[in-house]
């Protein structure tokens, strides 16, 4: 009760603030100024695609708007003529000059700019939005940015430049575990198309399970990710596929040094809606069979990964989408061992506008991550365990006026958790073992508001509730020193085993000194429900996924930061400095010889404590001309204390690395 009015009370406070900076807004021009409401979607007038984040500029009023992930864009002005202009980097800009004179709905295709336009585009009309967004720790890549930068083998990989930046450390060499800001693995959250992908990589790490054909946008938050994101302490990766070419039937592909890819998009109805459907496999196990060992003609090794999504504009204001992922990794050494993993996810979602102003976005989303090892040891073995989700989001975006835009919305998850089972083909020599299905609802309730207090000072700030309800059936058991087993209790189907709430603030405050130099300042707190156990220093597909419980508590972690932005030369180079202090709770580690695979007492083997992580990241970025490219540099340092372990002294953990430093420098020769 007491949080729920907690939440009614900011809410109100919010729309009071909002509604005050609404009558204020036009001063001179008198409160009983009449307005109206523009809005409508920004997409390619080549395919169709929405363009996320274009922006919607009033200049004589120096105002403006950003497209949201559909493209969908509202503004507030007041009565009378307008210039409105439509920008797109890359694109050629458009401006329309309106009469408004009541609500109206404009929706506007850009043309992709040619190779001489868009260099004069560019260099002229750079953006430094960098220094205006009340947000900080963010990074945008697009996959044309992602297809210059180097990779092992050849293949294009969203993660592997994620690694390339500032904050960000990888797992290995040639490896797509990544840790962000002393945070572990486990604690990054990666959506596709809001689906949770619990494993990223193929081939052990290799390559990822991102086909840059299929993908069209990726955001990246270290830590101070909007409130409508939660669920992982340390970072958010958001990918979003395309959604297909509607105006004409298209198709791609490429032929690499170990996989191939294809992708075919077309209309389903012209202008109405679009599918896109992409395909990418290795073929390395195909050349096997030539060898002359016997072994290697029964070897498979290979990957695959298949992409599909379809649109349909039912109204202006009603849109639907379907989407889906499904890839999997086979390894199999003759009959001695087998070892397969894979992700599998379904995202259905609605698109609608209330008025004019209000956008709904309804999403349902199924993911299942499973993994399967078998042994030939005279008999067959097969080991499996998984994770596999149902979901439920309602995310809302009112655009109240130029200066203010409010989220709010709410999710509710239904975990289902195979912590691992033991086939044997033949009892009499090994006996067959399943651990009891584990089951936990979490489910959040968010409300954020983007407020321009002026034109120097940008605020953005929000608050989520989040709730965790462990859920029978199951069996609990309490430990003492000795991990012997003390007391057993039973709980029915359904029945609420712990029951865990968390309020998790964010805010993010922006001076801007003048158009290229800001400071900007940030405070976030996250909590983290499941949790993987790895006794390896990587993420490996055998990792187990675990829910919170009554003896492991949810992780939390509170971050500051603080940096400061500055461009030069008309926008050409970005430059940032960003300092920052994470504060972790309830994080876990292992007792010597720990055994997490197929342990009905895994909990007894965790030890518990806190830790901590601070460090500076200095960003250096050329975005324009033939030479472009960064150098980002981090100086960090991660550290735990468990009261098991060196009696509570601070000790670093394995993936700390103080010094860590990347540049990155492409030149294009030609326009091919």
């Amino acid at each position: 009760m007491k949080t729920a009015t907690m939440i009614i009370i900011l809410i109100s406070l919010l729309i009071a603030t909002s509604g005050l900076s609404q009558t204020a807004e036009q001063p001179g021009r008198g409160l009983t100024s009449q307005k109206y409401t523009i809005s409508g979607y920004i997409r390619s007038s080549e395919t169709g695609e929405a363009l996320t984040g274009a922006t919607v500029i009033i200049k004589e009023l120096n105002k403006g708007a950003m497209a949201n992930a559909y493209g969908f864009y509202s503004i507030t002005l007041p009565e009378g003529k307008h210039s409105v202009q439509y920008s797109y980097m890359g694109r050629i800009s458009k401006t329309q000059d309106i009469e408004l004179t009541d609500n109206i709905s404009n929706n506007v295709e850009l043309e992709q700019a040619s190779l001489v336009i868009a260099e004069v585009q560019i260099t002229g009309e750079a953006s430094n939005k960098n220094i205006k967004a009340p947000e900080m720790s963010v990074i945008k890549i697009s996959p044309k940015d992602v297809i210059s930068i180097p990779v092992i083998f050849g293949e294009q990989d969203i993660l592997k430049t994620i690694q390339l930046m500032p904050g960000v450390a990888s797992s290995g060499e040639g490896n797509s575990g990544f840790y962000v800001r002393g945070g572990g693995a486990d604690q990054n959250l990666i959506i596709l198309d809001e689906a949770p992908i619990y494993s990223s990589s193929h081939l052990l790490g290799f390559f990822s399970v991102f086909n840059s054909d299929a993908i069209k946008d990726m955001e990246f938050y270290k830590g101070n990710a909007p409130a409508n994101y939660g669920g992982r302490l340390s970072s958010v990766l958001d990918i979003q596929m395309k959604e297909g070419n509607a105006k004409k039937v298209s198709a791609s592909g490429g032929i690499g040094l170990i996989a191939s890819r294809l992708t075919v998009e077309a209309p389903i109805v012209k202008d109405k809606g679009s599918f896109i459907i992409s395909g990418r496999r290795t073929y390395a196990d195909i050349f096997l069979p030539l060898w002359k060992d016997p072994a290697a003609k029964n070897t498979k090794l290979y990957f695959y990964d298949f992409n599909a999504k379809a649109n349909y504009k039912i109204n202006d204001k009603n849109r639907i989408f379907l989407s889906g992922y499904f890839g999997r990794d086979v390894f199999r050494m003759s009959d001695l061992i087998g070892f397969n993993w894979g992700n599998k996810t379904a995202t259905l979602r609605w698109n609608h506008i209330f008025g004019n102003k209000l956008f709904l976005n309804s999403s349902l989303i199924y993911s299942d991550y499973n993994y399967g090892i078998g042994y030939n040891v005279g008999e067959v073995l097969e080991v499996t365990s998984g994770i596999k989700d149902y979901n439920l989001k309602e995310d809302f975006q009112y655009y109240i006026n130029a200066k203010n835009t409010l989220n709010f919305g709410f999710n509710t998850i239904y975990h289902t958790f195979r912590p691992g089972e033991l086939n044997s083909e033949n009892e009499e020599f090994y006996n067959s073992l399943i651990i009891d299905k584990k089951h936990t609802a979490e489910s959040a309730v968010y409300i954020s508001h983007k407020f321009d207090i002026s034109d120097r000072f940008k605020l953005n700030y929000g608050l989520r509730y989040s709730n965790c309800a462990v859920l029978g059936p199951d069996t609990l058991h309490t430990y003492n020193d000795n991990d012997d087993i003390t007391s057993t209790t039973s709980y029915k189907r359904g029945e609420i085993i712990q029951d865990y709430g968390i309020l998790e603030p964010r805010v993010t405050l922006n001076y801007i000194v003048n158009n290229q130099m800001s400071v900007k300042m940030s405070y976030a707190r996250n909590a983290q429900y499941l949790h993987l156990l790895s006794n390896s220093t990587v993420s490996l597909p055998t990792d187990i996924w675990i829910s919170s419980s009554k003896i492991v508590k949810p992780q939390i972690a509170d971050q500051v930061a603080l940096g400061f932005f500055r461009n030069f030369k008309d926008n050409m180079f970005e430059s940032s400095i960003e300092v920052y202090y994470k504060n972790f709770q309830n994080q876990i580690d292992y007792q010597n010889g720990a055994e997490i695979i197929l342990n009905e007492n895994v909990e007894s083997q965790l030890v518990f404590g806190r830790g901590r992580a601070y460090g500076a990241e200095l960003f250096i970025k050329k975005r324009t001309g033939d030479l472009t490219g960064w150098i980002g540099y981090t100086l960090s340092r991660t550290e735990r204390s468990i009261n098991e372990i060196d009696k509570g002294a601070w000790y670093p953990v394995k993936h700390d690395r103080t010094h860590d430093v990347s540049i990155v420098l492409m030149y294009d020769l030609s326009a091919r």
